[in-house]
């Protein structure tokens, strides 16, 4: 169920329990077990209630348990059909991940548009004229608690990828401009045919 929500949206009782094949009565047990310990928090929207990881902490946490599960798995089994979707490009909370997005990342970075540090990525110049001009209106580094740019390292890929504030807005921006779209029940995407022209034209990802 708490993979269910890693892409950021909220998910009712019953979507949860769908998404882990269990039934609704042990669905709410586990759900009031995880909101009282401060991992879920609930939305009540008239009679629904939705269910959303309670921060990016809480996405953190679970990126770091998938990681730590995967050093274990056997290199020889098969990966399934959503598995290599959700490897190749998919929603972490509010940003994307995957091998796309670590690729993107190597574009800023080979571009000059931002210089990678230990959990951080600074913003140069160029960089800024850049995601102006891509129509992303950059928040002043003090107006927002999240990090502007920081660094979240990819469970799939185990290297560094853009997420914070930038993460987010340049994701909802490739959402905007048509180059991706949602899976249903995953939380993976897909890169449509107007995305693929615009990766490789604007950051040369074939």
């Amino acid at each position: 169920m708490v993979s269910a929500l890693l892409d950021g949206r909220g998910l009712t009782a019953t979507e949860l329990a769908f998404a882990a094949r269990i039934t609704p009565q042990t669905a709410s047990t586990h759900l009031a077990k995880l909101t009282e310990a401060g991992l879920l928090s609930v939305v009540r929207d008239g009679r629904h209630r939705y269910f959303q990881l309670a921060s990016p902490t809480v996405v953190d946490m679970i990126d770091g348990i998938v990681a730590v599960a995967l050093q274990k798995r056997p290199r020889y089994r098969p990966l399934s059909r959503e598995a290599r979707a959700l490897s190749a490009a998919r929603i972490c909370y509010d940003h994307l991940a995957g091998r796309l997005s670590v690729d993107l990342t190597d574009a800023f970075v080979a571009r000059k548009y931002v210089v990678l540090d230990d959990a951080a990525a600074e913003i140069t110049a160029a960089g800024t004229r850049f995601f102006t001009e891509f129509g992303i209106e950059l928040p002043a580094p003090r107006s927002t608690l999240r990090h502007l740019c920081r660094l979240c390292l990819d469970w799939t890929e185990r290297r560094p990828h853009i997420a914070g504030t930038v993460g987010a807005a340049i994701t909802k921006r490739y959402f905007d401009l048509g180059w991706m779209e949602r899976m249903k029940r995953s939380h993976a995407v897909i890169v449509t045919p107007l995305g693929r022209r615009g990766f490789e034209e604007t950051f040369g990802i074939a």
